[in-house]
């Protein structure tokens, strides 16, 4: 199949997406409730688990299965895959992964579609609370079928907000302890869920109003960031330049919030 027909039906590529999604959430699932392996990557705070290989191989198998020809950006296995395509997959088995093997019952399954180096699919999957986000680039973003929308709330006194550590917070002083003080003086809230797929979509269904983060990998916000972005909500680097999955930092609101957001993030202590 052509390049130019490898995905000229983008329903068959959310398709696939979902059905992917569903069956990694089913593996973690069963893994969750049967036992498994837990591994350490790079420290002790970075932790890899069986359900972490097991989900990324069912997505990878299913989704290469139906577009043979695409590529694959998986946060286990790295890059793999053909990507004769133009497009790419940008995986992430289980975000959450320290949540899921404490038994803490907050983690996805995040799939995003990547075209021409724009990311222009998202689905993310709470296994657990059975919620689907999904969105493509100018069709709006949804959860369960019903169309969501990022809050309206203005000053970050009225806000609540989410962000994440890095694996590296004991060894670096660039650790987002800063920020995190600073805003727990500004906000009316802060929450540290653990998995920034989840983090991305509950600002985009007004859940939470703002979320950062620092030292992110692509995967991580890939499909979040769509969903994010057709809800309405606005996503840039801390800096206020257009967001990439490949920089290392984010911001994301849902836009009333933005200015006064930047704001606290360029404060120096």
């Amino acid at each position: 199949m052509s390049r130019e027909t490898r995905h000229e039906s983008p329903a068959r590529a959310m398709s696939a997406a979902v059905a992917a999604a569903r069956k990694a959430g089913a593996i973690l699932r069963e893994q969750a409730r049967a036992g498994f392996g837990i591994d350490r990557k790079t420290s002790i705070v970075n932790l890899v688990t069986d359900a972490d290989r097991a989900a990324e191989q069912a997505i990878v198998d299913h989704l290469l299965a139906s577009f043979p020809t695409d590529g694959v950006l998986a946060e286990e296995r790295g890059q793999d895959g053909r990507r004769e395509s133009g497009c790419r997959w940008i995986i992430d088995p289980l975000d959450g992964t320290t949540n899921f093997a404490h038994g803490f019952p907050f983690y996805s399954i995040s799939i995003a579609l990547e075209r021409e180096g724009v990311c222009t699919l998202g689905v993310v999957l709470d296994p657990i609370r059975e919620e689907l986000f999904t969105a493509e680039e100018g069709q709006g973003a949804w959860l369960n079928g019903r169309a969501i929308r990022v809050s309206s709330i203005n000053t970050l006194d009225d806000a609540l907000l989410t962000t994440g550590f890095a694996y590296d917070i004991r060894e670096t002083a660039d650790n987002n302890l800063d920020h995190f003080s600073r805003f727990a003086l500004r906000a009316q809230g802060i929450r540290r869920t653990g998995s920034a797929a989840l983090d991305l979509c509950y600002v985009a269904a007004g859940r939470l109003d703002g979320y950062w983060e620092v030292k992110l990998s692509p995967w991580d916000s890939a499909a979040g960031s769509v969903v994010l972005k057709e809800a309405g909500g606005r996503i840039t680097h801390f800096n206020g330049s257009p967001y990439s999955i490949y920089g290392k930092d984010l911001v994301a609101s849902n836009g009333p919030l933005h200015p006064a957001m930047l704001q606290v993030l360029a404060e120096r202590p």
